[in-house]
């Protein structure tokens, strides 16, 4: 009897640090893919209210769905959410965890894109 009482808790010790591991992983951002992209406000949608349901994820009023490129130069849609319009034509850098999907978003400059992103946009004019 007693030996099952200690295997048991050792089954649930293993599993509530599986739990933490795991938590700790998902929390962390690691495994994360970065994906390219440029701003087009054609792809532009503004979010429409809940009805009353809570948004836990802040104000996040507009929401883009833009073809993006990981630095393979792998491309797929991505969607994102904004507080605000974005700049026509900037280059951002989507930073994306499967599951989570897009956790952050910033702008970058067109030589900071690998060179396998760079071959599907034109160079900006003034650089």
């Amino acid at each position: 009897m007693k030996k099952k009482m200690i295997a048991g808790l050792s089954v649930v010790a293993v599993m509530i640090a599986g739990l933490i591991c795991f938590c700790i992983w998902f929390l962390s951002g690691t495994g994360s893919t970065y994906y390219y992209s440029q701003i087009d406000n054609t792809k532009i949608e503004q979010a429409e209210s809940k009805g009353g349901v809570i948004n836990f994820s802040g104000s996040m009023d507009y929401s883009y769905t833009l073809f993006s490129y990981n630095e393979n130069g792998k491309g797929k849609d991505i969607t994102f959410g904004t507080s605000k319009e974005l700049k026509e034509g900037a280059f951002i850098c989507l930073t994306v965890m499967p599951i989570r999907g897009v956790l952050e978003w910033k702008e970058v400059q067109y030589d900071e894109l690998p060179a396998s992103v760079q071959s599907n946009y034109a160079a900006p004019a003034n650089e």
